[in-house]
């Protein structure tokens, strides 16, 4: 079964300011499932910086984009299974927590939350890695 690559890009184009040379895509779908790269407060339309310095601006982009892409793929937000959340400071739990809770009432999926020392770009506080399937309806 051939794979599905969903916004596929180059990081050559998107981190112009380093020097890389990678393929990747926003979502992969494989066997039912869909797999999404890390989100982060980025616009995915723009690429530009949303909310810099607000952890709950970036959560809610981050989630929005989520939701954006998982519907690209088929899926839902109600069919996340997995959500890994990362995030710079761990006073950022409780405001990442409840704004991602807003998005997900009555989904249940497992979640990881990580302290990280940061990310590609030093602006974004939170990135939020999901996982899902993409349901059959009867």
């Amino acid at each position: 079964m051939k794979h599905t690559r969903i916004r596929p890009f180059n990081t050559k184009d998107t981190y112009r300011e380093q020097n890389l040379d990678n393929d990747l895509a926003q979502a992969v779908v494989a066997n039912g499932i869909v797999y999404l790269r890390g989100q982060v407060g980025q616009d995915l339309k723009t690429t530009e910086v949303v909310g810099n310095g607000d952890v709950v601006a970036q959560t809610n982009q981050a989630m929005s984009n989520i939701k954006e892409l998982l519907e690209e793929a088929g899926s839902s937000l109600e069919d996340i299974v997995k959500l890994v959340v990362y995030m710079t400071d761990v006073r950022y739990r409780e405001p990442v927590y409840q704004a991602m809770g807003k998005w997900l009432k009555g989904v249940h999926p497992v979640s990881t939350g990580i302290i990280v020392s940061g990310f590609a770009r030093p602006e974004w506080v939170v990135e939020i890695d999901a996982t899902a399937v993409i349901s059959k309806e009867d």
